[in-house]
């Protein structure tokens, strides 16, 4: 305080030099090496966000990303747009490939999806994704490809582009459990082509049963018209949208906007109608204000016709999200959500209006008619009987003894290949050099007395002991994970039935 009093001080004090920042004295210092740690690190963190992020390539060429990383980091110089393209995101391919094949040669079964899709250029696509469930239970998905597919798309070009994809991550056929595709004659016809099993999409097949459900009706196409053009009006317009919102708040009603419709997602159409039904009073209220809207106001006959058509379909929503999951086994829920629709969700309730009953009615139908062929059935049933949650729960009880032989044949067959392949891979043991001879011990006397007397087990006794000790175990609560339910101890207590639960919960109710 004493210096800062006297005069003078503080101008020797400005004439003091300031101790530089360390960042300062950094920003000095030449740039990384190409071939330094550090600048691999950085390269390999860019690479990794454009392939995760989908981000264009050419992302690192513009200002205000090197503005990003000059911050960051002074001394990163970043590598030219070609490096990217040519060096970087190849070899993250290679190491991700790598990852994936190492994956695959450790699995024992998988299931597969595929689909084929048009990107907004319209371009051809066709993708294949496997899915498998590890020694520890887990279950993985892996999008092994999404091919550029040109061709005519007809059956067989299909199944040779699939047999194709197969060979190429050395995927053997015959460890294919099945193949979850949706209804398309060209798929059908592929998986013909091939002898696959095939699985029909649960979400694509509720689709064509909703749309053949509300097809031919004047009066539901009428309705769905009036909401599109409503939609299409307040998407047009700003002052519109802003007068609704405006309207909301004054009716205490949620601050929500208008639903699009779209075309290949049926639960599209219902909430766009939802919302409709929800909004009614704050979309009168708007467009009573304007002459020329008026006519867009939903009558009464629309709006009970509207509110058939939800109460019939609204419930079905949910389902449809749960079983497009790919983290979680869903094969299994494909029965009790199909009996779930018969006698309860499409059954008709007091209170239901002609339309309503008629929607149920036309969905249950096809559903469980499009449900009926054999080999579905006995996969669905396989599936649903290795889930603990469920096992005969809603399996027909003639179809019990059916699925029991199935397991017990394949367990079979199962053990008989595990045993021929323990003898080939046996090596010889090489005898170790003599030693002096060591005094016999009390229990080595009896040592071959035991072995002779041990009788060797059957092993069809032992698989059916081990499948009866299984049903007899009390089901799990529906919101338990099976797989977690089959790696804490079940594997051990049913190694035979664990290995057929990894081969048949990995299949895919539905593909998204």
């Amino acid at each position: 305080m004493t210096m800062r009093e006297t005069p003078g001080t503080s101008q020797s004090s400005q004439n003091k030099p300031k101790q530089s920042l360390i960042a300062d004295a950094f920003s000095s210092v030449s740039s990384y090496e190409s071939t330094s740690t550090r600048h691999y690190e950085i390269t390999d963190a860019i690479t990794y966000h454009i392939a995760k992020d989908m981000v264009p390539v050419y992302t690192v060429s513009k200002e205000g990303f090197k503005k990003m990383v000059r911050t960051l980091d002074k001394r990163y110089k970043i590598p030219s747009r070609t490096h990217f393209n040519q060096v970087a995101i190849p070899k993250l391919y290679n190491e991700c490939k790598m990852r994936v094949e190492s994956e695959l040669r450790e699995i024992d079964h998988f299931a597969t999806t595929t689909d084929l899709w048009s990107s907004r250029t319209t371009e051809p696509y066709i993708s294949l994704t496997v899915h498998f469930i590890t020694t520890n239970f887990e279950l993985k998905t892996r999008c092994l490809q999404t091919s550029f597919f040109p061709g005519e798309h007809t059956g067989d070009n299909i199944a040779e582009e699939m047999r194709g994809a197969l060979a190429d991550w050395n995927l053997k056929e015959d460890q294919q459990v099945c193949m979850t595709t949706d209804n398309a004659s060209n798929m059908i016809k592929a998986l013909e082509v091939n002898g696959w099993t095939r699985l029909q999409y649960i979400g694509h097949r509720l689709h064509l049963a909703i749309e053949n459900a509300v097809k031919g009706d004047s009066r539901i196409s009428r309705a769905t018209g009036v909401c599109k053009k409503l939609v299409c009006h307040f998407s047009h317009s700003w002052k519109k949208r802003v007068a609704l919102e405006q309207a909301q708040k004054r009716l205490n009603l949620p601050v929500h906007g208008l639903i699009t419709e779209c075309q290949t997602r049926w639960g599209s159409r219902v909430l766009m109608i939802n919302r409709i039904l929800e909004q009614q009073k704050a979309l009168r209220e708007v467009l009573s204000e304007d002459r020329n809207t008026r006519h867009l106001i939903l009558g009464y006959q629309v709006l009970d016709v509207l509110e058939s058509v939800s109460k019939a379909l609204g419930p079905l929503l949910e389902f449809t999200d749960a079983l497009s999951g790919e983290d979680y086994v869903s094969v299994s829920h494909n029965k009790p959500v199909l009996s779930l629709f018969n006698t309860t969700i499409l059954a008709p309730e007091e209170g239901d209006t002609d339309m309503t009953k008629s929607l149920k009615k036309k969905i249950l139908e096809y559903l469980n008619s499009k449900y009926e062929e054999r080999v579905t059935q006995e996969l669905l049933d396989v599936a649903s009987f290795l889930d603990p949650r469920y096992k005969t729960q809603y399996i027909s009880v003639n179809d019990v003894p059916i699925i029991k032989a199935r397991l017990v044949s394949e367990m079979k067959m199962m053990e008989h290949k595990h045993s021929v392949e323990c003898r080939e891979t046996r090596v010889e043991e090489v005898s170790p050099p003599p030693t002096k001879k060591a005094k016999k011990s009390l229990g080595s006397f009896f040592k071959r007395s035991t072995a002779s007397a041990t009788v060797p087990i059957d092993p069809t006794a032992a698989i059916e002991a081990e499948l009866s000790a299984y049903m007899q175990s009390p089901t799990i609560d529906n919101d338990e994970d099976p797989l977690l339910w089959w790696r804490l101890t079940h594997k051990v207590n049913f190694p035979r039935l664990s290995n057929m639960a990894r081969k048949y919960l990995c299949m895919q109710a539905t593909s998204s």
